[in-house]
């Protein structure tokens, strides 16, 4: 079959780092084709070639046969690209309708938008009405809206950044019935993501990108996870494993915490309560808006609880400062890694003296210890695998999962007593994924309790001793996670936990 994206040679390079080398590839008509590699092997680099938003160095692109060279995106969509970024850009307190008209070259009216919205929603399984407020909806629901907008604009190429890792199991199969419904009407869909069943599943072909270059093909439904992975990484992988551990004495007690949230369209915590003891792993799943966010800004304490609702090995810190439960052996890590976990146009040396400073001994008596803060951080870098010219980098410069490695190692060595995070491999391929869950088993191993906060069923399932579900700001009672199916979790994460989920 004649190729709808033909790419030829296409070559990017940044200063010290060549992002694309020589990469060429095509995808036909109706294709599902993923493209696979670990962080910094230049995926996104080639995605925004295609759609428009970084020029190649060399190289040509085609579409149907004709020479393909846009300017910028709204060229990529007149062309007949589509794309589904990672990190949905929507205004809450616009309606449905309003957010899909401002991503519109020439927007209709909005009764006939609307009219269009429905029909679409209706035609592709992804139900949406298009008068509700963004800031009401679910992650899942949001989703419908970035790939409704791009449905509207009926592109020949759908390209898709991760787009499941803010979905349930059943949200994702509702996505992967729109996706194959697309592809038998002749849409090409380009599917990025580090989740390898998912691709198993979902993918006609895979091109694998190392360091910039193409180092293979495969099928696939033909290939395991673990052979992709491991051609993605170029090695050998290991499965994170973890030492017998009996858990402890209870170091983290919520009592009925319960809070409004800073955010016009977050969520409130209502009445949680767990017990946390060191050498512990306990898992929290839910999508995405469900208090998550809250949570980990209860136990950092950016948010501040009532006296009573949260305590520290026995000590209530409802009210303590965030640098005070640093001090006392509380760490965290949040989602957001850019803006929120790291200073963008902070160097390394510097993100690692915000958050280090007391218990790495980085400041004395009211001074700043920078040779000590750059050696921390080079240990990070070291011990993690973070790629990057050297500590002196900004943040920003760094690829998501590299600043992912460097938020969780951050924390990591500086040996919490208890460690909250939040997605902790959000975004990183699988080999950098092992080793951020084999780096958080050993912290439990070593004795530290940690609450892990995540929308990965499976990583809760591989390092989690317990597991609860939050929905709607409220979190399930913690049940083992050994015996737990993925059904079951799906279904306390949808708000089921009240029931027998076992007999559903």
């Amino acid at each position: 079959m004649t190729a709808l994206l033909k790419l030829e040679g296409l070559t990017k390079a940044y200063p010290g780092v060549v992002a694309n080398d020589d990469v060429s590839l095509q995808i036909a008509p109706g294709e599902v084709h993923a493209l696979l590699g670990e962080n910094g092997a230049g995926k996104s680099t080639l995605v925004k070639m295609i759609y428009g938003l970084v020029k190649p160095d060399a190289g040509h692109m085609q579409m149907n046969g004709t020479d393909f060279a846009p300017s910028e995106p709204s060229a990529a969509r007149a062309a007949g690209v589509g794309m589904v970024f990672q990190h949905f850009s929507l205004f809450d307190a616009l309606t449905v309708a309003e957010n899909i008209a401002l991503g519109m070259e020439h927007a209709p009216k909005m009764r006939d938008l609307a009219r269009q919205i429905r029909e679409v929603s209706e035609t592709y399984g992804l139900p949406l009405s298009p008068d509700r407020i963004v800031g009401d909806l679910s992650a899942g629901e949001r989703q419908r809206v970035e790939i409704i907008r791009c449905l509207l604009q009926e592109p020949k190429l759908l390209i898709m950044d991760e787009p499941t890792s803010v979905l349930t199991p059943q949200e994702v199969e509702i996505l992967f019935e729109t996706l194959r419904k697309l592809s038998a009407e002749g849409t090409a869909i380009l599917y990025i993501s580090h989740k390898l069943e998912e691709i198993r599943a979902l993918c006609d072909t895979a091109t694998i990108l190392r360091l910039g270059k193409v180092v293979g093909h495969c099928t696939p439904r033909e290939t395991t996870a673990r052979d992709m992975a491991e051609m993605m990484v170029g090695k050998v992988l290991s499965t994170p494993t973890r030492s017998g551990v009996t858990p402890g004495e209870v170091v983290l007690e919520l009592d009925r915490l319960s809070l409004t949230s800073p955010s016009a369209f977050g969520m409130p915590l209502r009445e949680i309560s767990l017990k946390l003891r060191a050498g512990e792993v306990l898992g929290i799943g839910g999508v995405a808006g469900n208090g998550q966010d809250e949570l980990l800004g209860a136990l950092s304490g950016e948010l501040v609880s009532a006296p009573g609702m949260i305590r520290l090995k026995g000590r209530e810190i409802g009210t303590t400062r965030p640098i005070a439960r640093r001090a006392m052996g509380l760490l965290t890590a949040p989602e957001e890694r850019l803006g929120h976990a790291a200073a963008p146009d902070m160097s390394l040396t510097e993100n690692a003296m915000l958050t280090g400073a007391a218990r790495e001994n980085l400041e004395r008596r009211g001074f700043l210890d920078w040779p000590a803060a750059r050696g921390f951080a080079e240990r990070i870098i070291e011990a993690f695998d973070v790629r990057t010219p050297g500590p002196a980098n900004a943040a920003r410069s760094l690829s998501g999962g590299n600043l992912q490695k460097f938020v969780i190692g951050r924390e990591v060595l500086q040996r919490p007593e208890v460690l909250v995070v939040n997605q902790p491999t959000w975004g990183v391929d699988a080999s950098a994924a092992a080793a951020i869950r084999q780096a958080l088993l050993d912290l439990a191993t070593a004795g530290a309790a940690l609450l892990v906060i995540s929308q990965d069923l499976d990583e809760l399932m591989e390092i989690s001793d317990r597991f609860a579900a939050l929905n709607e700001g409220r979190l399930s009672d913690p049940r083992p996670s050994a015996g737990l199916t993925v059904d079951e979790i799906g279904l306390m994460m949808g708000g089921a936990h009240g029931m027998e989920v076992a007999h559903v």
